[in-house]
């Protein structure tokens, strides 16, 4: 019989964990037993072989190499890790609430000590004040008017409480952030005149601090690729990239080198002082205030 799946185009690929049950299994071994061996809780085994965890391709080599099997079926099944360790997969859910990710989030973002922040349309979550984040969270609630995309009011409101408390890292000394936005962001009026002045000054206040820095590509610079969509890069070892209704993630080497690549290209386009540019919209919003009192 042969060990190794059929790899024909037509065919589908044999999930690492699945693999790895299958060689257990003929082994006789129970999950605890393997665990014993190797230093790992059933628990992760059992996860690993059921697909609910990444499987890293060190903890691959580990098991399979406790479980025999020839050399090289343990190097198919860590390449096999290492591919799959690259794709960009769903991390939260729409489900879990806006609430929950943005804590989740928050978690994941405590252990980076290098943070670098790609968004074109909207100001980045980090730097955003409460009334900037009601608005788009309350937006994206309104328009998407699903109960499986979107949350109430109230977990509008508890979701803002929980990312104002993931912009709390930003005071860690220890940490650095690298924050590019475009022009258009700041043209962007998400929310009221008022509102938008005020997230203006805390972007400038934020940028002041030695361990944040703020760069703005410009209308008239020429990019050197297209800004699709906005991106997170964490000390070269995580990549996440936000859409509607969940953000997906990769741990692949390939890919996060990839988008830290990305965000050099653009960085080099950006200005690194934009006190210029903030101040032009900052008086932008101002005058559209005094405009809209004037007709009310």
């Amino acid at each position: 019989m042969q060990d190794s799946p059929d790899l024909r185009p037509d065919r589908p690929i044999e999930p690492v964990g699945a693999i790895l049950a299958r060689w257990r299994k003929r082994q006789k071994l129970t999950g605890q037993v393997l665990g014993d061996r190797v230093g790992m809780s059933q628990a992760k085994i059992s996860r690993l072989e059921n697909g609910v965890v990444a499987a890293e391709p060190g903890d691959v080599r580990l098991l399979a190499e406790a479980l025999g099997m020839p050399q090289a079926e343990v190097e198919r099944v860590v390449e096999l890790a290492e591919h799959a360790d690259n794709r960009l997969t769903d991390w939260t859910w729409a489900q879990q609430g806006l609430a929950t990710a943005q804590s989740e989030m928050g978690r994941i973002e405590t252990a980076a000590k290098d943070l670098r922040v790609f968004q074109p349309a909207v100001v980045p979550g980090l730097l955003q004040t409460s009334e900037y984040a009601r608005a788009i969270m309350t937006e994206l609630k309104e328009e998407l008017d699903d109960a499986r995309l979107v949350d109430s009011a109230v977990m509008v409101s508890e979701a803002v409480t929980a990312r104002m408390k993931r912009s709390e890292i930003l005071a860690l000394p220890d940490r650095e952030f690298r924050f590019l936005i475009t022009e258009q962001v700041l043209r962007n009026r998400v929310c009221r005149p008022a509102d938008m002045i005020a997230q203006i000054e805390r972007m400038r206040e934020l940028a002041a601090r030695p361990n944040v820095y703020l760069l703005i590509i410009p209308d008239h610079a020429p990019l050197p690729l297209a800004p699709f969509h906005g991106f997170y890069v964490a000390d070269n070892r995580w990549v996440s990239v936000d859409l509607f209704n969940t953000s997906v993630m990769s741990k692949g080497h390939r890919t996060v080198r990839i988008y830290r690549r990305a965000f050099d290209a653009l960085e080099r386009v950006a200005l690194t002082d934009a006190v210029d540019l903030l101040d032009h919209y900052q008086a932008r919003y101002v005058r559209m205030m005094l405009q809209n009192s004037v007709a009310s």
